[in-house]
């Protein structure tokens, strides 16, 4: 059985989701840790409530990696890690670091490409949809291979923030789906 990490810089809402479908048996995995740059993080106080090991971390590549190899963590997935992922760790981990992304990647990715500045971006272009991207992570903000998306139509009349509501709406499913399939075809 996997064991899995989070990296969450904030609420970790995807990771709220992906526990839940572990503890359903949706996912055949472990979670075991999250990690958080932000000492205030909810992800944190949620994880510990849950059962998981939180623990705050400054982000430095070494500690990442120390904090996951102590828990023998075999695949980690971030939700909403506002920190690039060091290079000691993604060698350490290779495709067995996950993002998600509020866009269709290419498109809309990138350093500061987070939450309402990729809706807004989105509706500023007039683009006809939008939608989510996953993807392994690498060294770059938002470059890896991607495993999965999902198209989200975008209305004329729509504004920033309800395309942030849509895409925000089907993620957690959507992750939950998604990494069910790659620890499935791992499995095989």
């Amino acid at each position: 059985m996997a064991r899995l990490a989070f990296l969450a810089s904030y609420n970790g809402s995807s990771a709220k989701a992906i526990v839940q479908a572990c503890k359903d048996g949706l996912i055949f995995a472990k979670p075991v840790l999250m990690l958080s740059n932000n000492a205030d993080s909810r992800a944190l106080q949620w994880a510990a409530a849950e059962g998981l090991h939180a623990q705050h971390t400054s982000g430095k590549d070494s500690e990442v990696l120390q904090a996951l190899q102590d828990h023998a963590i075999d695949f980690v997935i971030l939700s909403g890690y506002m920190k690039l992922i060091g290079r000691e760790t993604i060698h350490a981990y290779p495709n067995k670091i996950i993002n998600i992304h509020p866009a269709l990647l290419p498109k809309y990715g990138g350093k500061g490409m987070y939450g309402h500045h990729v809706h807004q971006a989105v509706k500023e272009a007039g683009d006809a949809k939008t939608g989510i991207t996953i993807h392994y992570v690498d060294e770059v903000y938002d470059n890896g291979g991607i495993i999965a998306q999902k198209d989200i139509p975008v209305l004329e009349e729509d504004t920033a923030g309800d395309i942030e509501d849509k895409v925000k709406a089907a993620e957690p499913q959507f992750y939950v789906e998604t990494l069910q399939t790659l620890l499935n075809s791992l499995a095989d």
